[in-house]
């Protein structure tokens, strides 16, 4: 991806808040090339970077120093290893989204696959594209915020190991997540909400966010949980308790409201999926939870109730399980059912930003072998993903676009282009420059090209508008 002068002048802008980590100039400068070779490149693999960045371009040693400074070899004053990337990266976050009344924050866990790597140090297995097997990589966590009024800011980013030496466990990973995104956030006024998919269908997750006196909206993968139902019985003021499963608890939900939205769903009679207008409808009932803090790594924590509400979420004619939600906003009428169910679609819609930008960062190149450089390459992709946030990457530039037509997207107002479509154009694009290099060797070469791919191409020539 290719910036214009001004938007070169706003990453020296953007990157002048890691200076602080920064010992000496010319480390400065490498910094500074790395960061926009990613961007260039579209790409970690360090070859690619130098040859896209002009800093960097036309020094002979160049990816030898990029290798240095991501394993922390490049200089002693400086500490551009990854948790202190991350750190000015979340600060920086904060400092967005400080003002927002309503903060939102999308924790988003990924897998860096690797299935063909076997030297990098520490991999681990992790699910395959489209969930299919296991192949060699590494496992994230990243965290997105986003405000009432349009401000994102990356909150959060960690790429771990099983097999590393300094890994305890994965939810051990995820209460250091949830610890330094509460913290970071804990002076701000207004609201924050947790919205998180069913892998964070865990009481010890739910427990620490409401001990940060936070919100959640989760989506639930086990139904068979207990949880308590209250039951009113005449002459009582407050209700009492039994408890029930989740599945259970379902039976008790009133519908509160209709929600019409566009989705990839196949109706019933329908052949295949495609998007299409769908009636959600949302219901919902109370419910109240049993947590014990700090159940990770306390024994004799303390135990608390809090009471929530359970969201059910039926998509009207197609063959799909209800969406269960569990959230502890009251939803108690049709206004504040709509507002869940945006927040859970928000979701999605963060999931696909986060796989749009891992695309055009081509964070899965990344070829280190030595796994804390692989971190702090991977931390750099994310310092550059800050940069390409606050100019707003959207599927609205023209770059974009032009990669979407290339891979055969036909402009439509109803429908975006997918990463499919946005990777045929990108794929489509580097067979160009290759043809086109190939044609100049051939011209270099010979002289000319064989009659009948010249006349090929004259006609092809001819053909364009």
């Amino acid at each position: 991806m290719e910036l214009a002068t001004e938007q070169r002048n706003l990453l020296d802008e953007y990157l002048q808040r890691y200076q602080p980590l920064i010992g000496d100039r010319r480390t400065g400068e490498l910094f500074r090339g790395t960061v926009q070779g990613i961007i260039g490149s579209e790409s970690l693999v360090v070859a690619r970077i130098v040859g896209a960045s002009p800093v960097l371009a036309t020094d002979e040693n160049a990816e030898q120093r990029v290798r240095r400074m991501a394993v922390g070899e490049t200089t002693k004053r400086s500490n551009l290893d990854a948790d202190h990337l991350i750190e000015r990266l979340q600060r920086h976050g904060v400092e967005q989204l400080q003002d927002e009344d309503d903060l939102w924050v999308i924790v988003d866990p990924s897998e860096l696959r690797k299935p063909y790597a076997r030297e990098m140090e520490y991999l681990m297995k992790v699910r395959g594209l489209g969930g299919e097997g296991l192949v060699p990589g590494y496992r994230t966590l990243n965290a997105l915020g986003i405000g009432s009024g349009g401000r994102r800011g990356i909150l959060y980013h960690r790429l771990f190991s099983s097999q590393a030496d300094d890994f305890e466990s994965e939810s051990k990973e995820i209460q250091q997540a949830l610890h330094s995104i509460g913290t970071a956030l804990q002076e701000r006024a207004g609201h924050l909400t947790y919205i998180m998919d069913t892998q964070f269908d865990d009481i010890a997750v739910w427990g620490t966010i409401w001990e940060q006196r936070n919100h959640l909206v989760c989506r639930l993968k086990h139904d068979e949980r207990l949880v308590e139902e209250p039951i009113k019985r005449p002459g009582q003021e407050r209700p009492s308790y039994r408890q029930v499963s989740v599945r259970q608890a379902t039976r008790r939900a009133v519908e509160l409201a209709r929600v019409e939205t566009e989705m990839l769903v196949r109706k019933r009679g329908q052949q295949h999926e495609k998007r299409q207008p769908v009636t959600a409808v949302i219901s919902a009932c109370p419910i109240r939870v049993r947590y014990q803090v700090d159940v990770r790594t306390r024994e004799d924590g303390p135990i608390r109730y809090k009471r929530v509400w359970l969201v059910l979420v039926r998509l009207e004619n197609v063959d799909w399980e209800p969406w269960l939600l569990l959230t502890d906003w009251p939803v108690r009428d049709a206004e504040s059912a709509q507002r869940i169910f945006r927040m859970y679609r928000q979701r999605w819609s963060v999931e696909d930003a986060f796989k749009f930008t891992k695309q055009v960062l081509g964070w899965e190149d990344v070829q280190l072998l030595d796994f804390e450089g692989v971190r702090t390459l991977v931390a750099l992709g994310w310092v550059a993903a800050g940069f390409l946030y606050e100019l707003g990457l959207t599927l609205e530039w023209p770059e974009v676009h032009l990669l979407a037509r290339l891979g055969g997207w036909e402009e439509r107002q109803d429908r975006k282009p997918g990463k499919t479509i946005i990777t045929r154009g990108v794929q489509r694009l580097l067979d160009h420059m290759v043809t086109e290099a190939v044609l100049r060797d051939e011209l270099t070469r010979h002289g000319q090209l064989p009659p009948r791919i010249a006349a090929l191409l004259r006609m092809g020539s001819n053909a364009s508008p």
